[in-house]
């Protein structure tokens, strides 16, 4: 089955620098294997990717941590999945969803959308629900425990809201 997984942040900054949890870094070895199990698949890496004005804009005001500032160690992706970014698309973003997914995955037309990473209830929710809405009938899916949030408490209310808008979670084993 052709498929595109999508590796949403999994850069220092959220797995153990600044905003990172002991969440997300358990989240490492299942993306691992499921990148290792998939390596025929169309891979894309999402960066979350802020500049020098980061706390003048909207997010900065509402999130005044700065966080995956372009060309720091904290924006980079984490050293276990750096191998997998030589043969994966990178696509910067510089806010949680991206319009750029859904260009580059209707050039593949996958039978499946996957969706792992960090935060479960900011990025991988926003891009998870553009996909959705691009993609009505393909199935999306978002791994559960390749999924980290701010809190565990967010993340299941992103579980469940993705769930209640059709999105197919599940366990990755």
């Amino acid at each position: 089955m052709k498929k595109t997984i999508i590796v949403v942040d999994m850069q220092n900054d959220f797995v153990t620098g600044s905003l990172g949890t002991k969440e997300a870094c358990k989240t490492v070895p299942v993306i691992e294997k499921l990148l290792k199990e998939n390596q025929e698949n169309q891979i894309i890496f999402t960066q979350d990717t802020h500049h020098e004005d980061y706390l003048s804009t909207s997010e900065g005001k509402m999130l005044p941590v700065e966080h995956c500032m372009k060309g720091t160690k904290g924006w980079e992706i984490i050293p276990e999945l750096k191998e997998w970014t030589h043969q994966a698309i990178m696509v910067e973003k510089p806010t949680f969803g991206s319009l750029k997914l859904p260009q580059l995955i209707s050039q593949n037309q996958p039978e499946q959308i996957v969706l792992v990473g960090v935060c479960s209830d900011i990025c991988v929710i926003s891009n998870a629900l553009i996909l959705k809405a691009y993609f009505p009938e393909t199935p999306i899916i978002v791994y559960e425990n390749a999924c980290a949030g701010v809190t565990p408490d967010k993340h299941q209310a992103a579980i469940e809201t993705m769930k209640s808008c059709q999105i197919d979670v599940q366990t990755y084993l």
